[in-house]
């Protein structure tokens, strides 16, 4: 059972820490949910199995651009509580280039320009992540514990999610795509599982 004097011993800080994950639990969770089911009524769609309306295939599209922002805000929310007492410019700047580079992904039609920018997003991103301040296990990846990071786990959601939100144009007209999209997303559901995991694991530890 919780201490009442514990409670009160919480600093400021210490609730910011909670912001990154409740704004993964009330917001990317149920997206995502919502994201899953109205891709597989478009696949119903485009199969005739379910003569749905016309605007599903949109709205799936709209929820995955959707949870990658929400994840792409949550990560940077999460890295700004380590960076903002030592990096509070670079946290700034490097921040605003990811959501700047986020916004020109979705503005743009052309897959090889979605793609670099979301290169410069998904890179922006991991420049502030490999800053000492950040926790992360290891750096090595033939090591156990780069495998059991919070951190690059995180990463690799973040990519997976930024390459499938600059493939979307091709997805309605590709099955190569489609089945890229497909794949990369079920690896995107085991992430999103093993990230809840492990963030309830660091939040135990600290």
């Amino acid at each position: 059972m919780a201490d009442p004097q514990t409670l009160q011993s919480l600093t400021g800080y210490d609730w910011l820490g909670l912001i990154h994950p409740v704004l993964m639990i009330l917001f990317v969770y149920p997206v995502v949910g919502a994201t899953i089911r109205l891709g597989i009524l478009a696949r119903e769609k485009r199969l005739k199995i379910n003569p749905i309306a016309e605007t599903v295939p949109v709205e799936h599209a709209q929820h995955g651009a959707w949870v990658t922002g929400g994840v792409l805000v949550a990560v940077l929310i999460g890295l700004g509580q380590s960076l903002w007492g030592s990096h509070p410019l670079g946290l700034i700047v490097t921040g605003s280039a990811v959501m700047f580079s986020f916004g020109r992904l979705l503005a743009t039609r052309l897959v090889w320009q979605r793609f670099i920018w979301a290169v410069t997003s998904a890179g922006s991103l991991l420049l502030l992540g490999l800053q000492p301040a950040v926790e992360r296990f290891s750096d090595i990846p033939w090591r156990p514990l780069f495998w059991q990071s919070h951190f690059w786990m995180g990463i690799f959601l973040t990519a997976l999610l930024l390459s499938s939100t600059a493939l979307q144009p091709l997805i309605g007209h590709s099955v190569q795509a489609r089945r890229i999209h497909i794949s990369s997303n079920l690896l995107v559901t085991l992430l999103l599982a093993m990230q809840a995991i492990s963030g309830t694991r660091n939040l135990l530890l600290h």
